[in-house]
């Protein structure tokens, strides 16, 4: 890892990911100190050894760089313009990150509020994994004025090898919607195919070896559906974050005047998945859903 200058970096919301990024900055040299409104979460990390403030108005004192890693847009409006919120509380000339999958419109809204009290602002959601997180392999989607993406740059090139300027804010969340819908379809059609191929007779392990190797193959089927194979369905990435990511490109498509009938008909399946007892599991453990089916249909 190669060394940067030192920086006094707070992280707001410190779930999976933003733990992860927190954990890779601190691990690089900066003064990392994080924030998570769970007080449960704030102590499992205090006790791994993670710095942490009590409040959002100790995490970002005298600090000159802001991450805010949250759920969804309504945690980001709270966090951002809250009354003890980051545009209320944050030094003037502040760096702040917003690394969250969030509609545009709410990035712009808190965008705006950050720029009009002088602080600098980069919408950057991020691709990848807690894991990926910690070992700096994200890629990240950067967007916002073109100077202020530089001087973010030595910082987000230690959360990723691989990072793509998209315009100004709000464009980068654009771009992480559809990517995440393509994503989110992708996983689905790969495990209802999946699903088929082992109830019509071929052996799972047999499948998997030649599927990976072939036209319909993915990037989420090669990384994720050798865990599945295991059993093993820890998250990655949460079934309902993946629904709530379906319903973001639904609503944006709705703003642009533009049907969505493929992602609605996944982000149903989605639901189903939730109310079939899959949540908190990664997005993969789709394909138990339909071996579930499977078996009830064949018993």
């Amino acid at each position: 890892m190669k060394p940067t200058a030192k920086q006094r970096i707070a992280v707001l919301g410190m779930g999976q990911m933003g733990s992860g990024m927190a954990g890779r900055l601190a691990e690089a040299g900066h003064d990392v100190l994080g924030y998570d409104i769970n007080p449960r979460t704030r102590t499992d990390l205090a006790g791994k050894g993670m710095a942490m403030a009590d409040t959002v108005k100790a995490a970002l004192d005298g600090r000159d760089v802001i991450l805010t890693s949250l759920p969804d847009p309504k945690a980001v409006l709270a966090g951002w313009l809250g009354e003890a919120g980051l545009v209320a509380l944050a030094a003037p000339g502040s760096l702040c990150i917003e690394l969250s999958t969030i509609d545009p419109g709410t990035m712009r809204e808190v965008g705006a509020a950050a720029a009009a009290r002088g602080l600098d602002v980069v919408d950057c959601p991020v691709s990848g994994s807690p894991a990926e997180a910690r070992q700096g392999k994200l890629v990240l989607i950067a967007g916002g004025e073109r100077a202020t993406v530089e001087r973010a740059s030595p910082v987000l090139s230690l959360l990723g090898e691989t990072w793509r300027y998209t315009g100004g804010v709000g464009t980068a969340k654009v771009v992480k919607i559809v990517n995440n819908m393509m994503s989110m379809g992708n996983v689905l059609i790969a495990a209802e195919a999946f699903a088929l191929g082992t109830a019509a007779g071929v052996e799972p392990e047999t499948l998997y070896d030649v599927l990976s190797v072939s036209g319909g193959r993915s990037h989420h089927f090669t990384k994720r559906f050798p865990n599945a194979l295991k059993g093993n369905f820890d998250p990655g990435f949460k079934m309902e974050l993946g629904e709530k990511d379906l319903a973001l490109g639904i609503e944006l498509g709705r703003t642009v005047n533009l049907p969505t009938p493929g992602a609605s008909a996944v982000r149903e399946l989605y639901a189903l998945a939730l109310a079939e007892g899959h949540r908190g599991r990664d997005i993969v453990s789709l394909l138990a859903m339909y071996q579930a089916w499977s078996q009830r249909r064949n018993s």
